[in-house]
């Protein structure tokens, strides 16, 4: 209860116990939790999970083509059921087109409460006044601090390990067309441990008697989703 509620001290945790059946004193409670801080201050991770259906993230990574060229890819991901909101493709990644994305992510009125991102200067001067005019408040994180900004990191990584790692990208494109048939599979079918292994588009089970099952390919093969099929 205590790593859950850091707010929480031994009167307010003992009053649960009770309501739980559980026979403790106050002062047991107390010697357990040990010493509070004066003023105790709820961590990163407790912040993000409060604000889970306000939040989004966003990110650059690179992509490097088969030509040699580093394209730039833009991702933005509401931490709502792990939706990935926005997402385009560039070979020079200005502030100008990286506001015009945030408006195209966001339009009438759909904009998140907070907005996490890192201190890349692609962002411009001027961004987070966009952000201001829109009501949303943007969290930066600490230099070289890629941590803080786990949802979108994490994202980033299944990207490539599950999809860039495994194709051959010719142009700006070929990596546009991939991605779409990535995300197509990502939004739909794919189960995330975090929401209980469902997609972030719900997926209703399927009974046994639905049908028999069938194995449907994405993104050319490299990954399939299952499910019934009446004959």
């Amino acid at each position: 209860m205590h790593r859950a509620n850091p707010l929480w001290g031994a009167p307010r945790i003992h009053g649960e116990l009770q309501k739980l059946g559980i026979e403790i004193g106050e002062t047991t409670v107390a010697k357990y939790l040990g010493r509070r801080p004066a003023s105790p201050s709820p961590t990163w991770r407790t912040f993000l999970r409060t604000h889970l259906s306000q939040c989004a993230s966003m990110d650059f990574f690179t992509v490097p083509t088969a030509t040699f060229r580093v394209l730039f890819v833009l991702v933005i991901l509401s931490h709502d059921r792990r939706r990935i909101v926005h997402l385009n493709v560039t070979d020079h990644p200005t502030a100008a087109w990286t506001r015009q994305q945030i408006r195209e992510a966001f339009p009438d009125h759909t904009e998140p409460t907070y907005l996490v991102r890192d201190r890349d200067s692609c962002y411009g001067p001027d961004f987070g006044r966009l952000l201001e005019s829109f009501g949303t408040e943007e969290i930066l994180i600490a230099p070289r601090a890629p941590w803080q900004n786990p949802y979108v990191e994490r994202l980033i990584g299944t990207l490539r390990r599950e999809c860039l790692d495994h194709v051959l990208v010719c142009n700006e494109r070929s990596l546009r067309r991939t991605l779409r048939l990535f995300l197509a599979y990502y939004h739909e079918w794919r189960p995330h441990l975090s929401l209980d292994k469902d997609a972030p588009i719900a997926r209703a089970a399927q009974r046994p008697g639905y049908g028999t099952i069938i194995q449907v390919p994405h993104v050319g093969g490299l990954h399939h989703h299952y499910e019934r099929r009446a004959a």
